[in-house]
């Protein structure tokens, strides 16, 4: 018996009747040989990890854009901490944890530079818009590559590219697996709180201004409304073939979001400059629809095969923010002359 069928073996006696099994996944696209110390759903997660596009999370806005503090949420670090809840909830509801981390750990590989000015500035360029989780997918089906393979993409189960899609909370489709649903929740508890805790740091709101009536259902302070909305995940969910919230605590939940898009996430001081990002991005994205020729290479797309806008927008989302900054320098801005 290897490694691996050890592992499996204890996660059919040991997890939920609901859990999703790494023996029972529906599988790749293209078939691989099984590992014999990891899973699935690990090799999953171990391929994210190692990908160009997971390390360019930590150059990538989350909300404050090119934050000189230290302590400032970037969209690698709002990974992690998705991550940390995601497995937290799914360990006590003894659900696949490592097909949760796999989730959670590529959920946001298809976000663009400059947070969601940037989703906003290539909803405008694609014809049938832009949203970040059909990008993460995109991500990891076509855009990266294995080293030294010449298929595209990563190759990942169906279950977790299912997750990936599913766990935006503006997505019609509920996650397949438990545990997609689980970091679909984890998601909005991560930055809902995460985001409060910046906010407050950069002085854009106090805690006093919270709405009392979510102060009243989560709590006054980051770690107790963090271990409310957690605790109430678990306790909604035990025994279920669903995730769950409380009505109390999700009412409590919705109203902090609302709080949020109203003071922070729009027309805040942290989103002073998202005109300029945006714009930038735009003039950035026809230009190169009009130079298609230096993405060719780097795509991976055939010449005669490609679609312009559709590089363009894979380039451009890949971007972190100062290279993006540093593009547009270097197209936009004349060079100072020298003479020697």
């Amino acid at each position: 018996m290897t490694v691996r069928e050890r592992i499996e073996r204890e996660e059919a006696t040991r997890f939920s009747a609901y859990a999703a099994l790494a023996a029972n996944s529906r599988g790749r696209d293209l078939h691989e040989e099984a590992d014999e110390f990891r899973t699935c759903y690990q090799r999953d997660r171990d391929r994210i990890i190692h990908c160009k596009a997971f390390r360019r999370l930590k150059h990538k806005t989350q909300v404050f854009y090119s934050p000189e503090g230290d302590h400032y949420r970037t969209r690698l670090t709002h990974t992690l901490e998705v991550s940390q809840i995601a497995r937290t909830m799914a360990r006590a509801l003894m659900l696949n944890e490592d097909l949760t981390e796999a989730i959670s750990l590529g959920h946001d590989l298809g976000h663009t530079p400059f947070g969601h000015s940037g989703e906003a500035a290539m909803n405008e360029v694609l014809p049938d818009g832009f949203h970040h989780n059909q990008q993460s997918l995109r991500v990891v089906e076509f855009v990266e590559r294995r080293n030294g393979r010449d298929e595209r993409g990563l190759n990942l189960t169906r279950e977790v590219r299912n997750g990936i899609l599913c766990h935006s909370a503006e997505w019609p489709e509920q996650a397949a697996t438990l545990e997609g649903q689980v970091v679909k929740l984890a998601d909005k508890i991560a930055y809902v709180n995460h985001d409060v805790d910046d906010a407050v740091r950069a002085g854009i709101i106090t805690e006093s201004m919270i709405p009392e009536e979510a102060r009243d259902l989560l709590g006054h302070t980051r770690r107790e409304r963090l271990d409310t909305l957690v605790a109430d995940v678990i306790r909604q969910s035990q025994g279920k073939p669903q995730i769950c919230q409380s009505p109390e605590v999700a009412r409590g939940m919705a109203v902090l979001r609302g709080f949020m898009f109203a003071h922070v996430y729009e027309g805040s001081a942290a989103k002073k400059e998202a005109d300029k990002a945006k714009r930038l991005l735009i003039e950035l994205f026809h230009y190169y629809i009009q130079h298609v020729d230096e993405l060719i290479e780097d795509s991976g797309e055939p010449a005669a095969a490609c679609d312009p806008t559709r590089i363009a927008v894979d380039y451009i989302a890949g971007m972190t923010d100062r290279y993006a900054m540093k593009q547009w320098t270097h197209r936009f801005v004349p060079a100072p002359w020298a003479v020697y």
